[in-house]
């Protein structure tokens, strides 16, 4: 049985729809710089290959060029839309989960904003810790996460591989979630709320498990159906840039289908798993032999640690014992 309510959901997501309209303006423009760059760099060279008498050659290998020019100053630009973006529709729907009122308009996104910068200070912060939260993310969910500890199928390899892959996938969104758990808590230590998140996470990543088998189908489903309708119209687009430029339309497919999911798809992933989270971890205390598996895991989590002790001087935060850990099984 899942722990998030798919209604409340798109309320919460209906609530936040200037949030919702700034990510859209936000992605769907980068979607449009891609496929401005490889249109230009087509041109580009589908001009220089008229030169050495072989146009669509060239045409190609310029749209190739274009659009990984484009990906380049995107990744330029990630702490930005982490710190801007991301955390800032993180904030509001934390509050709107607390039962808190948010202004409308462009109001809701400065709100957001200033939440953010009370938080983490700076963009270099948060995405320095999110950097490290990711890293200890993936290496965890690696060593635990297999849907076989849900649901045993014997002598399918291929497919529980499949499977598993398929939710790793969905459970991008968790350092988001651990992000939310510190505006949540109005952390002064963002360092050592994030290290408590993650023990809490950790010793309930079975129930993890269990959400992320039923949002991975719902969220690459949707995904994979945005692709299919939005490949036809972007062959015609294509079909306009100079020579031959048709091996691009598959790639600025995926695009535009990544573009609609950052945008629109993912804010569901996101706040789905914020509630499982919420819910799951109510009135829990971090268990200190979990605590130690990270440690021993992973020195990600020690220099996590290490952080939130440097952190304006701040002392160790302790973490309490609990009896009777659930340890994989």
């Amino acid at each position: 049985m899942k722990d998030f309510k798919i209604g409340e959901i798109i309320g919460l997501l209906r609530r936040t729809a200037p949030f919702l309209v700034f990510r859209f303006l936000i992605y769907i423009g980068i979607t449009l710089a891609y496929v401005i760059g490889a249109g230009a760099g087509a041109g580009v060279g589908y001009g220089i290959g008229m030169i050495g008498d072989n146009p669509a050659g060239f045409s190609v290998w310029g749209g190739f060029i274009g659009f990984g020019l484009v990906g380049i100053a995107v990744y330029m630009v990630r702490e930005y839309l982490l710190y801007m973006v991301k955390a800032g529709h993180i904030a509001v729907l934390v509050e709107l989960m607390e039962g808190k009122e948010l202004p409308g308009g462009r109001g809701q996104i400065d709100h957001a904003q200033q939440v953010v910068r009370e938080r983490f200070v700076e963009s270099s912060v948060l995405f320095g810790l999110d950097q490290l939260i990711k890293g200890i993310l993936r290496i965890f969910n690696r060593t635990f996460f297999t849907i076989a500890a849900l649901l045993p199928v014997p002598g399918m390899k291929g497919l529980v591989s499949f499977i598993n892959t398929v939710i790793n996938l969905s459970l991008t969104y968790l350092d988001e979630v651990i992000l939310a758990y510190n505006i949540r808590m109005r952390s002064d230590n963002p360092w050592a709320s994030s290290r408590t998140a993650l023990i809490l996470y950790a010793q309930n990543y079975k129930a993890f498990l269990k959400n992320a088998f039923f949002l991975a189908f719902f969220i690459w489903g949707l995904t994979f159906l945005v692709f299919l309708i939005i490949l036809a119209p972007v062959a015609g687009l294509v079909a306009l840039f100079p020579g031959a430029a048709g091996p691009l339309t598959l790639i600025i497919a995926l695009v535009f289908a990544w573009g609609v999911k950052q945008a629109v798809i993912e804010p569901i992933g996101m706040t789905a798993l914020m509630q499982v989270f919420f819910k799951v971890t109510e009135g829990q205390e971090p268990n200190a032999e979990w605590e130690q598996r990270l440690e021993n895991l992973t020195g990600k989590f020690g220099e996590l640690k290490q952080k939130a002790l440097a952190w304006r001087g701040a002392g160790e935060v302790p973490v309490k014992e609990a009896p009777d850990p659930d340890v994989r099984g």
